[in-house]
């Protein structure tokens, strides 16, 4: 029963990785940039929920709300203020941006509430489900998170699949130019591709908060790291056009690092022991990596 257990467990928790994920894709996918502040946007919805019940005394499900709205409309800012008049820089300029609003972010949380641990309620009122003579227990939150996750991926499936804008979304994932000559809002376009990354990340938060109902500013920094991992892999990771970028100025013709999994856990450690920080942010780690590899193609004279 033990293997079971784990077994649903790992299904509820990465479920919750995968929603992160999508966010991450999606903007990659359509805007071609990497929000490295996405991580950071589910501690923002993380403490609009936690203010409208507990400061406003209101009922969970407007908490809910308000947290997706919140991260909605933080998603639509960041996009037209940060990202979009880089819309045609190099792609280093568009990962020093995202660190850039990823600190802001986490500092502003600090400012705001202090870098205590605040203590979030569980909202969830379902009792746990015992099988095999209670050897078995399926908590209400393991149910919750599993099965809005799966409405949250098929709904998404089809709003791109089936609705205007969702089309409007792949075709300037395939081709903005020729996606704008059509007739396509692109600006529109990529702004609703940050909203709805941002509200899936505000979801994926919450469920965060019911597993271990502790928020702080960095709340977001760790789950950002794996779901980058997750949404991104190893093949995508090793190609980012960072590294060409980051090449160019080295005067070495090109970089290719290949990032497992143990390799990118490895070099977090790392940069947290010299940042002497308990975490950092995943750009750190990824221009790390990069400029590790560098290291070997550079002449010292």
């Amino acid at each position: 029963m033990g293997f079971l257990q784990y077994l649903i467990n790992g299904i509820s928790i990465g479920s919750v990785y995968a929603i992160i994920a999508l966010g991450y894709t999606m903007v990659y996918g359509i805007a071609k940039m990497l929000n490295f502040a996405h991580g950071d946007v589910i501690m923002v919805g993380g403490y609009a929920s936690y203010c409208v019940m507990n400061y406003l005394g209101l009922h969970p499900v407007l908490g809910i709300i308000a947290a997706m709205a919140v991260c909605t409309l933080l998603g639509i800012l960041i996009e037209g203020l940060a990202y979009r008049p880089l819309r045609g820089a190099s792609s280093l300029a568009v990962l020093i941006t995202a660190i850039g609003v990823s600190y802001f972010l986490q500092n502003a949380a600090l400012l705001i509430f202090g870098p205590a641990q605040k203590i979030y309620s569980s909202v969830v009122t379902i009792e746990p489900i015992k099988l095999f003579e209670g050897q078995l227990t399926i908590s209400g939150e393991v149910i919750v998170t599993i099965l809005a996750s799966v409405l949250i991926m098929v709904a998404l499936t089809l709003f791109t699949g089936k609705t205007r804008m969702g089309k409007a979304m792949r075709a300037v994932s395939e081709d903005r130019a020729a996606a704008q000559l059509m007739g396509i809002n692109v600006n529109r376009t990529i702004s609703l591709t940050f909203a709805i990354g941002s509200a899936l990340a505000s979801l994926a938060g919450l469920f965060f908060l019911l597993k271990g109902p502790t928020i702080n500013p960095t709340f977001g920094s760790l789950p950002g790291i794996k779901a980058f991992t997750v949404s991104f892999g190893v093949k995508d990771y090793s190609e980012m056009d960072d590294a060409s970028q980051i090449a160019r100025h080295l005067d070495v013709e090109h970089i290719k690092r290949v990032a497992t999994f143990e390799d990118f856990i490895s070099a977090y450690e790392k940069v947290i022991y010299h940042l002497d920080s308990p975490v950092a942010d995943p750009s750190t780690v990824a221009i790390y990596l990069i400029c590790e590899e560098a290291a070997k193609h550079v002449k010292v004279v």
